[in-house]
């Protein structure tokens, strides 16, 4: 469920910020007229991202079970790469977000009503797509015929809309890109689960060998029922009997991208043999309305 509940809060996060900046800039800057158009694409990238959700879910109900194993695996695959991406990219672009945004808003409001609808759509459909397919992705993995894991998520969006909220408001001010780095390293610790969760539904789907070939079996120890089996799996993906292929490709993915991930920027200069230099303070939210 923790693993369910950091997907929604900082995939939620994400999309939060993109709108309290693109509302805050508008009432800033005199353009409330500007505001209904931004509203409608904000909405429309809500229901296609549900309506994404909803087509996986539904849609995989109707296969064969190797089917609903291929698609399962090819999607959880492509989620973690599409989440790997993500967290890179939010972490090299925390600091100019705002920016970022201004100049498309900028350029947006110079075209007219239906580029402000497509610049809120494009920005907030984007983080929706990806939030519906690894949260998806991320429940199928972590499914326990429970409730519990949609519970996490939905929590965590809440948490998400809340903390977007108070940022708008000034009433909340945090070092973002640290909030991202961190939660950028847990949720790539939460993908090497995906992904060998993936690979593994490939192999029931007979796509690659080896479903019996077992790198170990500790459900003796650790029973997937008991209440820790159930928290490991639901914060890491853990699996007591995982097969040689999962578990290789779990630690081919996660010590690598995490390595890679949380080095900062100034050791990552040293290593070039450069002194480094030590970051401005990234922003500590977004202006509240006046």
């Amino acid at each position: 469920m923790f693993s369910n509940y950091l997907i929604g809060l900082r995939e939620g996060l994400e999309a939060s910020l993109v709108v309290c900046i693109l509302i805050a800039y508008l009432v800033k800057t005199g353009r409330r007229d500007a505001l209904k158009p931004i509203w409608l694409g904000i909405g429309a990238a809500v229901l296609i991202a549900m309506g994404f959700g909803c087509a996986l879910e539904f849609g995989s109900q109707e296969m064969t079970f190797e089917a609903q194993e291929a698609l399962g695996g090819s999607l959880s695959i492509v989620a973690v790469g599409l989440v790997t991406w993500m967290v890179f990219w939010m972490r090299r672009t925390a600091r100019h977000l705002k920016s970022e945004l201004h100049g498309k808003l900028d350029a947006a409001l110079a075209l007219g009503t239906g580029a402000l609808v497509a610049t809120a759509f494009l920005a907030v459909g984007r983080e929706g797509l990806e939030t519906a397919l690894f949260v998806w992705a991320s429940v199928h993995a972590a499914s326990d015929g429970t409730p519990r894991p949609l519970i996490g998520v939905a929590l965590g969006l809440a948490t998400a809309v809340l903390l977007g909220w108070l940022f708008y408001r000034g009433a909340l001010k945090i070092n973002l890109a640290k909030f991202f780095t961190w939660t950028g390293g847990m949720l790539v610790v939460v993908a090497a689960g995906v992904l060998a969760y993936g690979f593994h539904d490939l192999q029931e789907a007979n796509w690659i060998p080896g479903i019996n070939h077992l790198a170990f079996d500790i459900s003796d120890t650790i029973p997937p029922d008991s209440w820790y089996g159930t928290l490991l799996k639901g914060v890491f993906n853990f699996q007591p009997d995982p097969t040689v292929v999962q578990l290789t490709l779990w630690a081919v993915y996660l010590v690598p991208t995490l390595g890679v991930f949380l080095l900062t920027p100034e050791f990552r200069a040293r290593l070039r043999g450069g002194p480094g230099k030590q970051g401005a303070p990234v922003g500590d939210g977004v202006p509240a309305s006046e």
